[in-house]
């Protein structure tokens, strides 16, 4: 039976090509929207974790700090759960960094370092939020042997703000994009299926059975769909080609990742299947 389903299937290839490249076009018009839209929310938490990742934390140390004291700091900032990243900067480096910063020694005028040791820390990205960095602040100024803690606060929390804002639009923007993949699609079997209502009464007047008038067009859609899929990779994959050099999408459009070129492949399917079958759902041997 599961054979004659496939056979039947591939007939109505073969009897209707013009509302099996109809179905074809929309369906991959559909995958692709879907897959750039899933890009497009990778893209934006690859960016706001790269940035996340970036933001820094100067932690300016009390001077005659002992040898133990600057080893137990170390030790809690590497072991801290908030802790990507750990640099300790000494006075002499901070003075050197001054210096080719700005392009004045201050050492022809002073006869002392004014300027602290430090610890430069960066937090992991899940950490970098409003309240989470308030906690993170206050604990560190806590601290034994910490003068200052100095970060960007104004210009953080303003871009966490922003980020957040942008992130919602995506997902939006998605979901738009998913609800009108699937309404091309819905609207593309469901104008087929109309096509060939004359056929379908016909097969009922002659004692076909349900599964028989339904399952050839739902295995008609799914494989319409695989094809879809496969034209879709081939398509993102000129894309990439020509986007890969970027910096944030070459690890985006990079199709070697298997289980993205399998989600993509999968899409087409699981949209033919579940659309037919609602498309085809009043269809019943009533005559």
């Amino acid at each position: 039976m599961i054979l004659f389903w496939i056979k039947e299937s591939f007939k109505l290839i073969g009897r209707a090509k013009s509302s099996f490249f109809l179905s074809l076009i929309s369906m991959s018009i559909s995958v692709m929207l879907i897959a750039a839209s899933l890009l497009s929310i990778e893209l934006s938490n690859h960016f706001q974790n790269n940035l996340k990742r970036n933001l820094s934390i100067n932690i300016f140390l009390k001077d005659n700090l002992t040898g133990n004291t600057l080893s137990d700091l170390k030790t809690y900032f590497r072991k801290s759960k908030y802790t990507n990243t750990v640099k300790y900067i000494s006075k002499e480096e901070a003075a050197k960094r001054f210096i080719n910063e700005t392009g004045q020694d201050f050492r022809k005028l002073l006869n002392y370092n004014p300027l602290p040791a430090s610890y430069l820390v960066t937090l992991k990205p899940s950490y970098v939020e409003k309240d989470s960095l308030k906690k993170i602040i206050s604990n560190y100024s806590k601290l034994t042997g910490v003068d200052e803690v100095v970060f960007q606060q104004e210009f953080v929390y303003n871009l966490l703000d922003y980020l957040n804002r942008i992130q919602k639009y995506i997902f939006l923007i998605t979901a738009v994009l998913i609800f009108i993949s699937i309404y091309i699609v819905y609207s593309t079997v469901k104008l087929i299926t109309k096509s060939k209502y004359n056929e379908l009464e016909i097969m009922k007047l002659v004692g076909a059975k349900l599964s028989t008038i339904k399952m050839p067009i739902i295995i008609n859609a799914s494989f319409t769909g695989l094809i879809s899929g496969i034209i879709s990779v081939a398509v993102i994959s000129g894309v990439g080609y020509y986007l890969g050099k970027l910096v944030y999408l070459h690890r985006l459009f990079n199709l070697r990742n298997g289980l993205f070129v399998l989600l993509i492949l999968l899409i087409g399917p699981v949209i033919g299947f579940i659309i037919s079958v609602l498309s085809l759902r009043k269809i019943t041997l009533k005559i």
